[in-house]
């Protein structure tokens, strides 16, 4: 009797549980049997096997072979353990040396031929890996994904002779190196956008913030293009920001080669979208589209066009920053720590207070469209602009826009490195006694708040807001306390919320 022991990796929410592949080969009919909760396509992992091995010319061992997946309790899915499988029944049989795979984790699906097929998940794979100091063994196909993590050694096949035959000694296998970061080239340039000079602070000072912010304005009047521009704002995903969100991306079987050069998601869902696309779900639960979003942007184009109830599902991962899908086996949590932008008619046919009278929707028909959105969830942006259509003559005068990109980022950058030094995170993480501390309101500010308050009937959240709000007015200034200046600005970007919150 042979027993042969590989290690390989599952797939649960974010991170990666270590799986071991046992096999035994034993006296019997011939067979191969797996165990350890398997489903469908694990099942069929067996078919897959055989045939490779025996079109790579192995011999396939007319013994009873007994395959188990420990831990037993958790649920295997997927075509990532055909290679380790196949390792296994090679190891087992004496056609390897089982000892040179005991420093191995191994990933991949085997093909009939034993071409190995790239698979999901690999990049938590590798982080678990190195965390235990383990040598990765991934598909081609996947190589430039794990190589994102460093100090780790990954090494990439695409086929599993050249497996066998590194195994014993008789060649070398490929070492994978990570996409080359070319910085944020490309993106959308703010000095496209002509005029719109207040919905262009908005933007500043959103990404400067990290704030949620809701566009409200005709059709034309930009609001998608300026939406489209907010990514050239925000600083690059750092090391740590970068795995966390490749992470989601690679369980979701999702290139991860934008985020490679460091550039923050943009995602931008249909409103036709379910609440298990948005937030993530299925009988196996995969990433949604807040958690593709994470530590980038989620624009939701045509806001009131959503369904009420996928828009509700929203609330809690933008408070809490993580969305937790549950099913009656287990519970997963998925990264969501996104930043809102939202754009929005003011009425069904758009046009609502144009002042060429184009609109002919009656006021009932506006708060009903307007009702679309709850208070709860208007109470969660922290900042409303109403974004109006430039006259032709200014929209078609000659030459570019206003301000790039470029030079706007830089006086982002500098708030955001103001708030890492002062508090460690945003200023839209802040909350409670330092968000307090941070603003340092004397007794007239503090006074301006509460009539504020009283006059637009706001919550204690949305105070909180404008509190935030303001900080990060001050810190684009260079003020070292909030004062009234930033306190009204902030409170004016919040009044149109205010307002569309008590219709």
């Amino acid at each position: 009797m042979s027993l042969a022991v590989v290690h390989s990796r599952a797939v649960l929410g974010v991170s990666a549980p270590a799986v071991t592949v046992e096999v035994h080969l034993s006296g019997g009919l011939p067979s191969l049997s797996i165990v350890g909760l398997p489903e469908a396509a694990v099942r069929e992992s067996k078919d897959r096997v055989r045939s490779a091995l025996i079109n790579a010319g192995f011999d396939y061992p007319q013994r009873r072979i007994t395959v188990n997946l420990a831990p037993a309790d958790l649920p295997k899915e997927g075509g990532r353990y055909d290679l380790a499988i196949a390792l296994g029944v090679l190891a087992a049989s004496r056609q390897l040396p089982g000892g040179e795979l005991d420093g191995w984790e191994v990933l991949g699906e085997l093909t009939l031929s034993g071409q190995v097929r790239p698979v999901s998940g690999v990049l938590p794979a590798a982080v678990a890996c190195r965390d235990v100091q383990r040598r990765l063994l991934v598909p081609r196909d996947n190589g430039a994904e794990a190589a994102l993590v460093q100090d780790v050694d990954i090494r990439a096949t695409a086929h599993l002779l050249e497996v066998c035959a590194a195994l014993r000694g008789d060649g070398e296998l490929e070492k994978p190196v990570a996409a080359p970061d070319s910085g944020l080239e490309g993106l959308p340039d703010l000095a496209d956008v002509k005029g719109q000079f207040q919905a262009r602070r908005a933007l500043e000072v959103a990404a400067a913030g990290g704030h949620n912010l809701l566009f409200s304005g005709p059709p034309g009047s930009g609001k998608s293009m300026l939406a489209a521009r907010l990514p050239s704002l925000l600083p690059p995903l750092d090391e740590r920001e970068r795995l966390e969100v490749a992470a989601a991306y690679s369980v979701a079987g999702r290139s991860v080669g934008a985020l490679a050069r460091g550039e923050r998601p943009f995602r931008n869902p249909h409103h036709t979208a379910s609440a298990a696309a948005l937030v993530g779900g299925g009988s196996q639960p995969r990433p949604g589209e807040i958690s593709l979003a994470h530590r980038g942007v989620l624009f939701l184009d045509e806001l009131p066009e959503f369904p009420r109830a996928v828009l509700e599902v929203l609330r809690e991962p933008l408070e809490t920053g993580e969305i937790l899908i549950s099913r009656a086996a287990r519970q997963v949590s998925f990264p969501a720590r996104f930043q809102l932008l939202a754009a929005m008619n003011p009425c069904p046919c758009g046009y609502f207070g144009d002042a060429g009278g184009r609109c002919r929707c009656t006021p009932d028909q506006i708060q009903r469209y307007q009702a679309r959105l709850s208070g709860p969830l208007l109470d969660r942006f922290d900042m409303l602009l109403n974004v109006a259509a430039l006259p032709a003559d200014e929209l078609l005068l000659p030459g570019g826009g206003g301000e790039a990109s470029a030079s706007v980022a830089q006086r982002v950058a500098a708030a955001l490195d103001i708030q890492q030094r002062r508090q460690g995170c945003p200023n839209r993480e802040l909350s409670g006694t330092p968000l307090e501390q941070a603003c340092g309101l004397d007794h007239a500010g503090r006074a301006l708040l509460v009539q504020a308050a009283s006059r637009l009937g706001l919550s204690a959240r949305a105070c909180h807001r404008v509190l935030r709000v303001a900080r990060t007015l001050a810190d684009l200034s260079g003020a070292q306390r909030v004062g009234e200046p930033q306190l009204l600005e902030a409170i004016g970007f919040r009044q149109g919320l205010a307002d569309r919150g008590n219709r």
